[in-house]
């Protein structure tokens, strides 16, 4: 039996405006230009090696990024579950929206997508959504909020090493 999620939004990443009540994350950066800066994007992004780039050990997957995949992230000591909410998979936009799972700090949903624009620059998008899952976290938030921005930075920095092969 599969855990539940710690949230109620599932699926919010995906589009519109994210929920009330948490902490919002944006980011849209240019990866570079055309068709295969895309497709290394692409499958970087769901064979978990930007995760594995940004200094994540990914554990437990079974296989590339789906709906209903749970992955287990670790950071030296640090657990942090997710399940595979959705997938994009159009002909210029694909990625993927997980969220938190029992034992993770936060509770709520990340996305990853990589668009191929029609000029053919090739973007990186990110939309997450948290707040802390206990009240240790809670009671760390200054240090919980600075440990996303890390993260979101090395997706960022790990998406732009991926998309160049």
């Amino acid at each position: 039996m599969q855990k539940a999620l710690t949230y109620a939004e599932v699926g919010a990443t995906r589009e519109g405006p994210l929920p009330a009540g948490y902490d919002h994350v944006f980011r849209d950066v240019r990866l570079g230009e055309g068709r295969t800066t895309y497709e290394k994007a692409v499958d970087g992004l769901f064979h978990w090696q930007m995760h594995r780039a940004a200094g994540l050990s990914v554990r437990d997957a079974p296989g590339p990024a789906a709906p209903g995949v749970d992955v287990t992230l670790r950071l030296l000591f640090l657990s942090i579950p997710c399940r595979v909410v959705y997938t994009i998979d159009e002909p210029n936009r694909r990625g993927f929206g997980y969220g938190t799972l029992p034992g993770h700090p936060e509770s709520g949903e990340e996305a990853f997508f990589v668009v191929l624009k029609d000029d053919g620059e090739v973007r990186f998008q990110l939309r997450a959504f948290s707040r802390p899952a206990n009240f240790l976290v809670r009671l760390g938030s200054p240090v919980a909020k600075q440990v996303q921005r890390y993260a979101t930075n090395r997706y960022v920095s790990a998406m732009q090493q991926v998309s160049r092969g």
